[in-house]
């Protein structure tokens, strides 16, 4: 049986190679090859010797998650299928950079990583959560979904944003997103890194210990918890009180915000009396919103449908108009269905969770 490599931290990739190899730079060089230069076997490790190379090739592998399938969208975003390990399936997405700027100066490419093979918390407008509980995803195989794209889509350290908002809920497996965030930071600074969570208050508190924090984003899309609840039933543990306590102690570096996502749905949360209790939230805390009209599925998401588009330029000036900072994401990857809330890891409903659709408005 062979152990993978990917996920272990500088000390404990010594430790493991030391009966392997005296030299303590081997394990400095094996770390670069797999992060730097994205190897992908020890065979591409040139500067190691032969035999060592074979050594660790009979008791290791680097251990990155295999592409099982690629879905490309006519906007440039393109959808990776992985199999890991245990035939457990998540996907992650690319999407390319905004135009340049004027100044000349590029953009960074995003790239969004899943945490979980399915998701528990069963929000009403994502397709992960009509799938039920998955297990945890690894350091290593979290931190594999960002080097494989990076190595097929031909970027190099510093040159991405990193976002946890592909498949599953991040602070339920706040462990190995926080030791990923580690072996990350290397290549892509905490301050170009985002963790979304549907509001996991204990993960909060536990991610605002970090000395070095990513990017804070909170799935709210209802400022009321009755409504909340009917759309993400995890409010019902920790409400939106109890959420909004927790932001207002996370800690803020100057000029840091905390992003409130909020997914809008025809005739359930759209309404200008949902966006006066929005903003009076919003402003409780140093904040962004973003908007996301839904991204309909039909199969997965039968019953709920995505406002015009007036109706969320109107949502969005009324925002603006008491002094939120707001803006609307017209999401990339609709045509290779890796849009926000879309994720699945597999192309058939199969045995879906069922939600009930929500009928109540705010």
């Amino acid at each position: 049986m062979t152990t993978p490599l990917l996920g272990l931290s500088l000390p404990e990739l010594a430790q493991a190679l030391a009966p392997f190899a005296r030299e303590r730079f081997r394990a400095a060089q094996v770390q670069r090859w797999m992060t730097e230069r994205r190897a992908r076997s020890f065979d591409e490790m040139t500067d190691l010797p032969a035999p060592l190379r074979a050594a660790l090739g009979e008791r290791f592998v680097v251990g990155l998650p295999e592409v099982e399938a690629r879905t490309p969208s006519e906007d440039g975003a393109e959808k990776f299928l992985f199999r890991l390990a245990d035939g457990a399936k998540v996907e992650a997405v690319f999407i390319p950079a905004p135009r340049r700027r004027a100044s000349g100066t590029g953009e960074r490419v995003t790239v969004c990583v899943s945490s979980q093979a399915g998701c528990a918390l069963a929000c009403a407008f994502c397709v992960t959560g009509r799938m039920g509980a998955g297990r945890n995803l690894t350091a290593g195989e979290i931190l594999g979904q960002y080097l494989v794209v990076a190595r097929e889509k031909g970027f190099g350290p510093r040159a991405a944003n990193v976002v946890f908002m592909g498949m599953g809920e991040p602070l339920l497996n706040v462990a190995n997103v926080s030791r990923a965030l580690d072996l990350l930071a290397a290549e892509v600074s905490p301050r170009r890194t985002t963790v979304s969570t549907a509001g996991i208050v204990p993960g909060i508190r536990e991610l605002a210990k970090r000395e070095r924090r990513p990017n804070l984003a909170v799935s709210l899309t209802a400022a009321e918890d009755a409504l909340r609840t009917r759309l993400m039933p995890i409010n019902a543990q920790w409400s939106v009180r109890e959420l909004f306590e927790a932001l207002e102690e996370w800690p803020l570096e100057t000029g840091r915000r905390v992003t409130l996502e909020v997914v809008l749905i025809a005739d359930v949360n759209d309404s200008p009396e949902a966006a006066r209790a929005l903003s009076r939230l919003a402003r409780r805390v140093p904040s962004k919103v973003n908007l996301i009209p839904l991204n309909e599925s039909p199969e997965w998401l039968p019953g709920l449908a995505r406002p015009a588009d007036e109706k969320v330029n109107a949502f969005g000036a009324l925002l603006a108009a008491s002094g939120v900072d707001v803006t609307v994401r017209w999401s990339k990857g609709l045509g290779a269905a890796a849009a926000c809330g879309q994720l699945k890891g597999r192309e058939t409903p199969g045995r879906v969770l069922r939600v009930p659709a929500p009928s109540v408005r705010s």
